[in-house]
């Protein structure tokens, strides 16, 4: 029996290392997905079992993320509350986000300032360009299996050029699939980049629905880690840090301890989670 991990699902057909497998009928059943760490029956070409998985991402259908590349970019303007989402629902399924600042030579020096005032105490920050050199060191970021997200327009694919450029027959096929706007019901493949590193072609996240993160509003603050050194100083412990007096959280932000943008967001995806879990509990 061999181990492999499943790049590419077509029908009833999974493939590993480019040659395709059918799969026990339990296994159909609960599912196999592009990820998956499976062992199988090289000669029989059958998936005997699933291995246990670190995560399992419903859109796009991908198992085992173990980075996320956020990519923003000068133009279009940077999408805040989405990164926010995107680093919230990272954290939530073990996934490490990464933030990719693309188009650095259209970067003016007050959205640097502002990026590095929100997210540099909280994830790792890379700035680069797909059309110079720096792009080819998100070449060493690629670790483990690794899918994009981000809005429309900001440069996946062509990052995705600069990362894959050694390996030329792949990058027409892969910016086809990163470019795929709106379609949302596509295939997934992994692209191999070097070893036990994977490339999701996924056009990733351009947008993130609430119910996508299985959280409580009141659960929220706790995941915005700039937060946590002031949430034990509120009056109340049943504090949401938005209209209470005596909060410590609101405090931070009129002295310029937590980011106004930050806390905008923090407000904006309370108040979506609140309306998501109101509106489920009204049709159940």
């Amino acid at each position: 029996m061999k181990t492999g991990i499943i790049t590419k699902k077509n029908a009833d057909l999974f493939f590993i290392d480019g040659i395709g497998y059918v799969a026990r009928k339990n296994l159909k059943t609960d599912g196999i997905y592009v990820g998956d760490f499976v062992e199988y029956d090289e000669e029989n070409k059958v998936i005997e079992k699933i291995l246990k998985r670190k995560n399992l991402l419903v859109r796009p259908p991908l198992a085992n993320v173990d980075k996320m590349l956020i990519v923003i970019a000068p133009v279009p303007k940077p999408d805040f509350v989405l990164i926010d989402k995107l680093i919230i629902y990272c954290e939530l399924n073990n996934i490490r986000p990464v933030l990719i600042v693309n188009k650095k030579d259209l970067l003016n020096s007050h959205l640097k300032d502002e990026i590095e005032k929100i997210y540099s105490k909280i994830i790792d920050i890379f700035y680069v360009c797909s059309f110079d050199r720096s792009a080819l060191n998100l070449k060493e970021i690629v670790k483990g299996i690794c899918a994009f997200a981000g809005q429309s327009a900001v440069g996946k694919s062509s990052l995705i050029n600069s990362i894959f450029q050694e390996n030329k027959e792949k990058i027409g096929e892969i910016s086809k699939h990163i470019e795929r706007g709106k379609q949302t019901t596509r295939l997934v493949s992994l692209y191999k980049l070097g070893e036990d590193s994977f490339l999701a072609d996924t056009s990733g996240f351009s947008k993130l629905d609430e119910k996508l993160l299985n959280l409580q509003s009141d659960e929220l603050a706790g995941y915005f880690p700039d937060f946590l050194e002031f949430l034990p100083h509120c009056e109340y412990k049943t504090c949401r840090h938005i209209k209470e007096k005596n909060c410590a959280v609101k405090h931070a932000v009129e002295i310029g301890k937590i980011s106004k943008q930050r806390y905008n967001s923090y407000i904006k995806i309370f108040e979506a989670l609140k309306d998501f879990r109101r509106n489920y509990e009204k049709k159940n």
